[in-house]
C-alpha cells in the first residue's frame, strides 16, 4: 500500500513537473523539503496528532513552506496533508527524486574498495563508468572494506560487477571443493 501511495503522489509531482516545465525546480524543492521533515520529529508528531484539525495542520505546513518553496510545491504539500497521507511524505519525495534522476540520466553508482581512492582515481572511475553507460551524469558513492582484499565492487541500479580479490577467492575454493579425486 505505501509503495502505492508513493508512486500515485510521486507521478502527480512528477507530472506536474513536467507540465509546468519546473522539474528542476520541484527537484531540489523536494530534496529540501523531505530534509526537513526527515530531521524534524517535532513536525511529524504534530501531524500524527488526532486531537488537531486538519484545517490546522495544512494552514501549519502551507506558513512553515510557503516562503521556501514554491506554490506548487506549498500546494502539494497541502494536497498530501488533506489526504491524511502525512506519513508517506519520505517515501513519495524519494519516489519523485529517483523518477526525476532517471528522467535527467543521473545514475547512483556504489563503488567499494579495499582501501580509500584518491581524487585522481575516483575520477578516472567515474569517467570510464560515464562512458560505458548511458548516463549523463553520476552520483558517486564510495566505501572502502578492507575484506576485498583487491579489486572493487561497484553497483549501479540493480548491476554489480564484483572484480574483488575475495569473490575471485571464494570461486576458487568453491571449484576446489566441488573435484572429486
Amino acid at each position: 500500500m505505501a509503495k502505492l501511495v508513493s508512486k500515485t503522489y510521486g507521478d502527480a509531482l512528477f507530472e506536474l513537473g513536467i507540465e509546468k516545465k519546473s522539474i528542476d525546480v520541484l527537484f531540489e524543492e523536494a530534496k529540501f523539503v523531505r530534509r526537513s521533515i526527515a530531521e524534524n520529529e517535532d513536525l511529524l508528531k504534530f501531524l500524527n496528532n488526532p486531537n488537531i484539525e486538519s484545517a490546522e495542520k495544512i494552514e501549519t505546513m502551507e506558513n512553515i513552506y510557503r516562503q521556501f518553496v514554491s506554490p506548487d510545491m506549498t500546494g502539494f504539500i497541502k494536497h498530501v496533508v488533506s489526504k491524511g497521507r502525512y506519513n508517506s511524505f519520505i517515501d513519495i519525495y524519494d519516489y519523485f527524486i529517483a523518477r526525476v534522476k532517471e528522467y535527467k540520466h543521473i545514475g547512483i553508482v556504489y563503488v567499494t574498495t579495499p582501501k580509500p581512492l584518491s581524487a585522481v582515481q575516483e575520477a578516472d572511475v567515474k569517467a570510464r563508468l560515464l562512458a560505458l553507460t548511458d548516463y549523463r551524469e553520476l552520483e558517486m558513492n564510495y566505501s572502502v572494506d578492507a575484506s576485498l582484499i583487491g579489486g572493487m565492487v561497484i553497483r549501479i541500479g540493480d548491476r554489480v560487477v564484483d572484480s574483488s580479490i575475495r569473490t575471485k577467492l571464494n570461486e576458487i575454493t568453491k571449484d576446489l571443493l566441488s573435484i572429486q579425486l
